[in-house]
């Protein structure tokens, strides 16, 4: 099979990993800078140009879409679609999971634990939002932050008002969210892939920090997912129609609790962590879903 990884950089561990994975199988692998892709909107035929030439004869496309270029990312992802090409990630749904309040409000359609939440863009009773999710502490999330970051723990009515008003002042969406306390800092990423939880591992927060992000200084090892949490996991990958995601739980007295649906997440963390061969289960995923070329042109990858 041709198969085609968006991502701007090549030598990123995940891109290395997907393309290594995908070889050792024996297919054709090819990283396409997601903006240097270039579209004809007014094509009767469409096709995404690359380097010059079109991009030809894949079979399947998998995006690793950064969240600062989400929109021209989507609209790529949807003109390979256009094309009748197997996108992993589907434009639609990375839309979805991008939008953390969309996402929110999916989610808890279907019941799914979360924990307690309020949005606000200008609010006139400050005082009121923080009582809506159960007072402080509680959880200052700006809507475009990543990685952990523009996310603030306020551990006083006080503070949270502090913060609020801040991000009021900044013209910033943000979210207001219940501190977990029973989490201790700790976390879950679950990788789910289709129906299944391939891999999970427990995240725990540098002293001194709320936020159990690898990027900000967390560490990670392998878990044991009970029933709940597993089915929580996958339930929540398949309401916003993600084929591979990073679901990432709270360990709460009440059930499993969803902080968010990562559609980009990546492999190193996890991979380290479990010693599993995630990689490897994205292309098996891929040769089992997505239906073969047969043109005979090629294109430049």
């Amino acid at each position: 099979m041709k198969i085609g990884i968006l991502s701007r950089n090549p030598k990123l561990y995940s891109s290395k990993r997907l393309v290594e994975a995908g070889e050792k199988r024996g297919h054709s692998m090819h990283v396409i800078d997601t903006l240097r892709c270039y579209m004809d909107i007014t094509a009767s035929k469409p096709v995404v140009r690359y380097q010059g030439s079109k991009l030809e004869g894949f079979d399947a496309i998998i995006p690793r879409i950064g969240a600062s270029i989400t929109n021209y990312g989507t609209a790529v992802i949807r003109q390979f679609e256009m094309m009748g090409v197997f996108c992993l990630t589907e434009s639609v749904a990375l839309g979805r999971s991008r939008d953390k309040l969309r996402a929110l409000q999916l989610l808890s359609r279907k019941d799914i634990g979360m924990p307690a939440t309020g949005f606000a863009h200008h609010v006139d009773n400050t005082k009121d939002l923080i009582k809506l999710v159960g007072g402080a502490p509680l959880v200052v999330k700006l809507l475009e932050g990543t990685q952990g970051r523009g996310v603030v723990l306020a551990e006083t009515g006080k503070a949270a008002e502090s913060v609020i008003d801040a991000f009021r002042e900044l013209e910033a969406d943000f979210l207001v969210q219940e501190f977990i306390k029973e989490a201790g800092g700790r976390d879950v990423r679950c990788f789910v892939i289709g129906n299944r939880v391939i891999a999970a591992m427990e995240r725990t927060a540098q002293v001194g920090e709320f936020r159990s992000n690898l990027h900000c200084g967390g560490s990670a090892k392998i878990t044991k997912l009970t029933a709940l949490e597993r089915k929580t996991a996958i339930k929540a990958a398949q309401t916003l129609g993600l084929r591979v995601s990073g679901v990432d739980l709270l360990r709460a007295q009440r059930g499993p609790l969803v902080m968010e649906v990562n559609s980009s997440p990546g492999l190193e963390g996890i991979e380290t962590a479990t010693g599993q061969d995630i990689a490897g289960a994205i292309i098996e995923y891929i040769e089992s879903h997505a239906k073969p070329n047969h043109t005979k042109t090629k294109g430049k990858g």
